[in-house]
């Protein structure tokens, strides 16, 4: 790879989300282009994604996040909604998700320190609105943010991987308000409803096509 992919430019950003199907803006290209950026320079040290070209990252991580903008913009959410995204790590879905869709306050949730400490440097550069990162147990964020003055549940929660979704389901039955959904991304399509524990019914579900798959998200509502 004698390429130099270490600084995307805006035009190759514009070009990159055509040809995944998803077109952004030039502002919305300039924000990606920075965060692209930011991750490949702090990779070398951190190894926070495993891939060290911004095009593998794009084509791989951050088309997740183009197409869970459309996929949050189509549901009905509160105006403002509180938005948890469990287990950030290098600020995905979360950072590129808000450059495309900036409702409400959005936490990524993070208990690894040099994680949480590139999203605040990340997010100090890219002036991103109401976005945060909270540096702690997830267990731990809505009691934070209560003292903080902020709601004490949350109307999304976000997860990949963060845990099977069978456990996700209790461990945040009390950080979601009733009405709310978590939000998971996958490789493979949501369970039967009869599978669902009492109590969650299954909402939204979208399929899109990344790097050569197909993935997933669906949406788990409390109930």
């Amino acid at each position: 790879m004698g390429m130099a992919h270490t600084n995307p430019t805006q035009p190759e950003i514009l070009k990159a989300a055509e040809r995944l199907g998803r077109r952004v803006t030039p502002d919305q290209a300039e924000s990606l282009a920075a965060y692209l950026d930011q991750l490949v320079k702090w990779n070398r040290k951190m190894n926070l994604v495993g891939k060290a070209d911004w095009r593998e990252v794009f084509d791989s991580l951050v088309v997740d996040s183009l197409f869970l903008a459309d996929f949050l913009g189509g549901m009905r959410l509160p105006d403002k909604p509180l938005t948890l995204d469990l287990g950030a790590g290098a600020g995905l879905p979360g950072i590129p998700l808000r450059t495309l869709w900036s409702n409400g306050d959005y936490w990524l949730v993070e208990v690894r320190e040099k994680r949480a400490l590139f999203m605040r440097s990340v997010l100090g550069r890219m002036k991103l609105p109401a976005t945060h990162v909270f540096h702690g147990k997830a267990e731990d964020a809505l009691d934070r943010l209560a003292e903080a003055g902020h709601h004490a549940t949350a109307d999304v929660i976000l997860s990949r991987a963060f845990m099977p979704w069978e456990k996700l389901l209790d461990f945040t039955r009390s950080m979601l308000r009733e009405g709310g959904v978590i939000i998971i991304l996958a490789n493979e399509p949501p369970p039967e409803e009869t599978a669902l524990p009492e109590g969650w019914e299954l909402g939204d579900v979208a399929a899109y096509p990344a790097a050569g798959t197909q993935r997933y998200f669906w949406s788990l509502i409390k109930r």
